[in-house]
């Protein structure tokens, strides 16, 4: 059972939060880099390792599900102990496994130690949103995110200009392995960092509570059963269709979760998930905003550096670049977003999903409709709209979906939140490259194989395009039901 005193606030200068904040945010940088710098070495590792479809989908689609496993238990861990503490155990972790990365000499230890640095990652996540929680309240929270999603979206986007870079330099055969050579100094740095400025748990917070060990399995059994399927689909003719079957696991594993800690909470008991928290309208709605969203981005990024290199015969470098004008433009929009969102709320997040979809029907306008050597150019420029769209989604959605959550369950909330997006991750990724390829394969007897790539891409683009359409209905759904809740409020004042 937990008991525990109000969280007091911490004794901090201005300065040492938005200093601590500035280290944690920067590691949280580090780790979503890891999940959109590497999918434009792929086909550098396909080289180099001999990996196969299945291995490259596992390199980018392990990581998060690694990573999302991670996410409750540490998230838990950090709300218990020690923020600090579980933010350094992970950056430790991930610097290490980023080396082991670096050395690895073949794809089947490449692919351990990357599994190792997404479970390092999803230790280090929770513990950046907890300590935004634990930092800041108010408008300073909404001006906190709004950096925070900035920094997410340009090292989402900048992800494969710089792993482009980085394979140009190193050469086509061990280019890849400075990508994970970079992490090991900026972990150093940073840990160095943290050691010195991140806050120490609050003195005078007393919490007991037992760590729910059954619950946490149980939970981690039900996301892993839902992510593999589709972490091993490729949309190649040997996937497997048994895989499937996990589904089964899914659902048996959720049920049992479900009905355990409904009876450790009976108990008297912390259960390591407090379902309060999902009666919360704009927690619930803020995560499955984020899980569509983050569905169809990171899949967006993969499809066009596949399509721009082997399908027009870019340089990695070029095919990275493409994606600068969405981070330039997402960065803006989010910091303008954190600023402005106590203001306009959850239509910021709507007119953010609005716009990534026009931006996202000129990538694909783009790609299929315009001359060969300008393409990349026309590409570069829708992405430029999307990346205002973007910046409008993920600072408001963040600042709105822990806005009504209590500081003592901010690890947790922002872990469940960022399990959502992992989940969405791996089954965009999965969903959008296996319809690209899948459509590759039934017509690699067409002698016309620009036709077939343009055809993989919109089929692709389309599924990505529909994940975000799912993201604007939750959002326009949240909207109403806040406009109501207005107006009855506003009634009832009147009485």
């Amino acid at each position: 059972m937990t008991s525990s005193s109000p969280a007091p606030q911490i004794e901090l200068t201005e300065r040492a939060k938005w200093q601590a904040f500035a280290v944690a945010v920067g590691v949280a940088a580090l780790t979503i880099l890891d999940l959109s710098k590497v999918n434009v070495g792929l086909p550098s590792i396909e080289k180099a390792l001999g990996a196969g479809p299945t291995e490259l989908q596992l390199i980018v689609a392990g990581y998060a599900l690694a990573f999302g496993l991670a996410l409750v238990p540490a998230g838990r861990l950090g709300d218990i102990y020690s923020r600090k503490l579980l933010f350094s155990i992970g950056l430790i972790s991930f610097t290490l496994a980023s080396l082991a990365c670096a050395l690895a000499p073949t794809v089947e230890t490449l692919l351990i130690a990357r599994i190792l640095q997404g479970v390092a990652a999803g230790i280090q996540m929770p513990q950046v949103l907890g300590l935004v929680q634990q930092l800041f309240q108010g408008s300073a929270r909404g001006r906190a995110f709004g950096i925070f999603g900035a920094t997410i979206g340009v090292a989402t986007a900048f992800g494969p200009t710089l792993g482009g870079l980085l394979i140009a330099v190193g050469g086509e055969t061990d280019g890849w392995r400075l990508l994970f050579w970079m992490n090991i100094p900026l972990g150093l740095i940073a840990l160095f960092f943290a050691l010195r400025l991140l806050p120490t748990k609050p003195k005078g917070t007393t919490m007991k509570t037992q760590l729910d060990l059954v619950g946490i399995l149980l939970l981690g059994l039900s996301v892993f059963s839902l992510m593999v399927p589709f972490v091993f689909t490729t949309g190649g003719p040997d996937d497997d269709p048994k895989r499937w079957f996990w589904l089964i696991g899914f659902a048996l594993g959720t049920t049992a979760f479900l009905l355990w800690e409904r009876d450790y909470g009976r108990r008297g008991k912390s259960p390591v998930v407090h379902f309060s928290l999902f009666r919360i309208a704009s927690y619930r709605n803020g995560i499955l905003v984020a899980t569509a969203y983050f569905a169809a981005i990171p899949g967006t990024f993969l499809l066009t550096t596949l399509y721009l290199q082997q399908g027009l015969g870019a340089l990695p470098v070029f095919a990275g670049m493409v994606s600068i004008p969405f981070a330039l433009t997402s960065a803006a929009s989010s910091l303008i977003g954190g600023r402005i969102v106590e203001r306009y709320g959850r239509k910021l997040v709507v007119i953010g999903t609005a716009t990534v979809i026009v931006g996202f029907s000129l990538i694909l306008a783009a790609a299929v409709l315009t001359p060969r050597d300008e393409t990349i150019w026309w590409m570069a420029a829708a992405m430029a709209v999307a990346g205002a769209g973007g910046g409008l989604v993920i600072s408001p959605n963040q600042t709105l979906t822990l806005a009504e959550v209590p500081v003592s369950e901010g690890g947790v909330a922002g872990s469940l939140a960022q399990v959502g997006q992992r989940v969405g991750t791996a089954i965009g990724v999965a969903a959008v490259s296996s319809t690209f390829f899948a459509t590759l394969y039934r017509d690699k007897a067409d002698p016309d194989q620009l036709m077939a790539y343009h055809e993989g891409f919109r089929n692709g683009i389309l599924i990505a395009i529909s994940l975000i359409t799912v993201s604007l209905i939750v959002g326009l759904v949240d909207l109403r039901s806040r406009a109501k809740a207005a107006k009855r409020e506003t009634a009832a004042s009147d009485a």
